[in-house]
């Protein structure tokens, strides 16, 4: 290799914030969401199975919890009706000295449960563009369970939101954010980075978030690279509860679980049956409806292993039926109106 390339890769690698394997010991939930009534909100836990010894809690609410036994949280009073989240600071002492801190929102689950998944927001329907904040906030107010939205990676390694990997012709993995930023949507608004978009996202808690993570066009790496880079964001912006997985890449699936156990993560493609998820621990899978149309029985048996089932992108009324008779968990579409529609006959 000759020594301009290598420096390039070199390069490369820093920009990414170096080896994907280099990981944080990193404080996590086993649940974020809190319901009048039930006290226990979730497990803190560690990324690297290091034994929690004792839990401290400290931030602006943290007069509203406590610790119970076996590293768990609870709820420490009753919450007032208008509060919908609570915000803490968790410090885990650990079995090898260490403390580890991370900051956590803790959200009233309200969120809606009624299969209905917006592919990339409610927009054609509303004359606003795909993967808009727009688009999104049109899914929060007719009321889906679900918004998905796609997530790439630039040439300086910053989170934009769009399906292809390609916009207005600039391939977004090679070109700065700084030039991406400069463009406008169909609705005047600018190409929205993840930070923006959970920022608008988690202003409720009713719709939850289906971030797609893209693979890259550039290497395999990079796209562990984007990974570690979502999860990162999703944290800093403590958005945990309203946040669901999804990609086409297995690796990136099983990379999400690494860096977060207790996040729900299905698969796109379609290659890989539900004995092989649950072996895998992924969540569920997110199959294309020509896939679940191949293989009716994927349904129950995803269900008998107690995986959930989604089915992209479905708009045909017919199929919606079908699916709804099937018991699909989730449907995704560009035409949530309709499904909304169909599920209230």
């Amino acid at each position: 290799m000759k020594k301009s390339s290598i420096l390039i890769t070199l390069i490369h690698v820093l920009a990414l914030g170096g080896a994907a394997g280099q990981q944080k010991q990193t404080i996590y939930l086993s649940g974020y969401t809190f319901t009048p009534g039930k006290k226990e909100i979730g497990i803190v836990k560690l990324t690297d199975n290091d034994q929690v010894k004792a839990i401290t809690i400290s931030g602006t609410d943290a007069a509203s919890f406590r610790t119970g036994k076996g590293s768990s949280l609870l709820l420490n009073k009753k919450v007032k009706p208008d509060v919908k989240w609570m915000d803490i600071t968790i410090t885990a002492h650990t079995a090898s000295g260490s403390d580890i801190s991370g900051d956590f929102r803790i959200v009233r689950d309200e969120f809606i449960h009624n299969t209905v998944i917006a592919h990339r927001g409610a927009w054609k329907n509303t004359g606003t563009p795909q993967n808009s904040i727009a688009s999104l906030k049109n899914a929060v107010a007719i009321g889906c369970e679900g918004s998905e939205f796609d997530v790439h990676l630039t040439s300086d390694s910053v989170l934009i939101i769009n399906h292809d990997d390609v916009i207005q012709g600039l391939p977004i993995e090679k070109t700065s954010s700084a030039e991406l930023l400069q463009l406008k949507l169909s609705n005047g608004e600018t190409l929205p980075t993840l930070k923006d978009y959970l920022t608008a996202g988690i202003d409720q808690n009713k719709t939850r978030l289906i971030l797609e993570i893209k693979p890259s066009v550039i290497s395999s790496e990079r796209g562990i690279a984007l990974t570690h880079k979502v999860i990162g964001m999703v944290r800093a912006c403590r958005a945990e509860a309203w946040v669901d997985y999804i990609s086409f890449d297995y690796d990136i699936c099983k990379e999400v679980l690494k860096l977060a156990p207790p996040a729900q993560v299905t698969y796109l493609k379609g290659d890989k049956d539900p004995a092989q998820l649950q072996a895998d621990h992924l969540t569920g899978l997110d199959y294309h409806f020509s896939v679940m149309q191949k293989n009716p029985g994927w349904i129950k048996d995803a269900h008998d292993r107690k995986l959930t089932v989604n089915v992209w992108t479905v708009d045909d009324g017919q199929l919606m039926d079908w699916l709804i008779g099937e018991k699909a968990d989730y449907i995704t579409t560009n035409e949530p109106e309709l499904l909304l529609k169909k599920l209230k006959q």
